[in-house]
């Protein structure tokens, strides 16, 4: 075997194990150097370790690269602007944390980020590559729906026994134990895992469904894996008991119905009063459906429950009260926090991961003792140096990175929302298969958005890592 056969077999395996590993987001061996104090460690950073100098580089010199990638560099430059700025502010340490730390550890962060991006990105050269991709993907999925579908087995009948087996797995290569009320996955926790499935998986399953595609040979009559996929990950969502990822969820659906509502109402001349009591029948039987799996499952988790238990068991049924009743009070304050600090440095923000040493002088004026998750930040036990985040990613980027971090970054979304938009509109039914995933993946990035805040995650990367693949290989078909 020669060099140039084996470093291209070693290039084959490191993708298909890039794919395949996407579920492990909080893998337990990580060397400190490349995120190992923090609790994102994707598990297929190893393997793109590997491909970054087999074929992500090599290939963004001789192919042709996606032009989103050009509407990304004003946010990187935006970041790195504002951390330099950062360290003229004159940030005390906090926690044994110092400024220096804190933005190394982001810039690290986002590097992970842009590397995600740029492997997903360039590499895929054709439309059968990108399906051996999405291919790969599926599979690594359907071994982590494996894992939770056996922790399901604890919610439904918990056996101690049975769960303790499990989480001993669990924390062989996962930073945290399992819950014995939700499942996770093979991810840090439950809300993790839902949000995997919402963005990586449900927009390209949904598309395949609708469109009648499928990535594999198998196929009996109408059924295909990507509908048996999809209904396995609707399950999964369920036993998560993730309130985003439930909503993440419902927003998918609707707007898949309404994308395929309007393609049919634009190909076959449907007259539009039809076309939208169509839409809305079947939209009002997603609710009603939707709405029942909630109520059964949640008859198995009685935090998840008071959703609505509150409102016949408290007798003073205020908004405020209902959200300090849910646990949701704490995720506001973290918000309100990040935009005082964007008020107090509009421009540039505070610099990247420089969020938490103004939390305590930002907060909004309101009594702690109701939030006892903020009275742990303001006071933490001896030993304790973890920093809080905004958990809501636009928020954090306005703190961090002011205006200008935010305004580009957004260009770089609009830019692949006009990917997806170009597809979608294409006359050719794989460009509308993947238009239409891309437009699904992008509705619900926005609403993960305020759930989550790290760039390390691979969910948004690959997410707009295929768009930009499959804009480009349209294009470079269509040329």
């Amino acid at each position: 075997m020669s060099v140039r056969t084996g470093l291209h077999f070693l290039q084959r395996v490191a993708w298909a194990l890039f794919w395949i590993c996407l579920p492990v987001t909080s893998f337990r061996y990580f060397p400190p150097g490349i995120g190992g104090g923090t609790l994102v460690r994707p598990l297929s950073l190893y393997p793109l370790l590997l491909l970054l100098p087999l074929a992500t580089l090599p290939n963004l010199w001789r192919r042709p690269i996606p032009k989103t990638i050009l509407t990304l560099l004003p946010f990187v430059f935006a970041v790195l602007i504002s951390a330099a700025y950062s360290f003229l502010l004159g940030i005390e340490p906090v926690l044994g944390v110092t400024v220096d730390e804190r933005v190394l550890r982001a810039l690290i962060t986002l590097a992970i980020g842009l590397s995600f991006y740029l492997t997903v990105a360039v590499n895929p050269a054709s439309q059968a590559e990108l399906r051996s991709a999405l291919r790969w993907m599926l599979i690594g999925f359907s071994l982590a729906f494996v894992w939770g579908s056996l922790q399901t087995v604890y919610i439904l009948h918990f056996n101690r026994s049975y769960f303790d087996l499990l989480n001993h797995i669990q924390k062989a290569f996962s930073l945290r134990k399992l819950f014995t009320t939700r499942i996770s996955g093979p991810t840090y926790e439950p809300n993790w895992f839902a949000e995997q499935i919402n963005l990586l998986l449900i927009p390209w399953l949904l598309a395949a469904v609708l469109h009648g595609r499928s990535v594999f040979a198998w196929r009996w009559r109408w059924i295909t894996l990507e509908g048996l996929l999809f209904v396995w990950g609707v399950v999964l969502i369920a036993f998560t008991f993730s309130r985003a990822g439930y909503v993440n969820l419902a927003v998918l659906l609707l707007t898949a119905l309404v994308l395929w509502r309007w393609r049919l109402f634009s190909q076959r001349g449907f007259s539009l009063i039809k076309v939208t009591a169509r839409l809305l029948l079947e939209a009002s039987v997603v609710i009603a459906l939707f709405i029942g799996m909630t109520f059964a499952v949640g008859q198995k988790n009685d935090f998840f429950a008071r959703i609505w238990t509150y409102w016949l068991e408290v007798q003073d049924t205020s908004f405020e009260r209902f959200l300090y009743y849910i646990g949701f009070n704490a995720r506001l304050t973290y918000s309100a926090t990040a935009f005082n600090t964007f008020q107090a440095y509009p421009v540039l923000g505070v610099g990247p991961g420089n969020y938490a040493f103004f939390f305590e002088k930002m907060l909004p004026d309101q009594p702690l003792a109701p939030t006892p998750e903020l009275l742990r930040i303001i006071s933490p036990e001896e030993g304790s140096n973890r920093l809080i985040t905004p958990k809501n990613l636009f928020l954090r980027i306005l703190a961090e990175n002011g205006l200008i971090g935010l305004g580009s970054f957004l260009v770089f979304l609009v830019a692949h929302l006009g990917n997806a938009v170009y597809l979608w509109l294409s006359p050719h039914k794989e460009e509308q298969f993947w238009g239409m995933a891309a437009l699904l993946g992008i509705v619900g990035l926005l609403v993960a958005a305020f759930s989550f805040d790290s760039f390390a995650l691979p969910n948004l990367w690959v997410l707009l890592g295929l768009n930009a693949a499959a804009a480009l290989s349209s294009q470079s078909k269509n040329i």
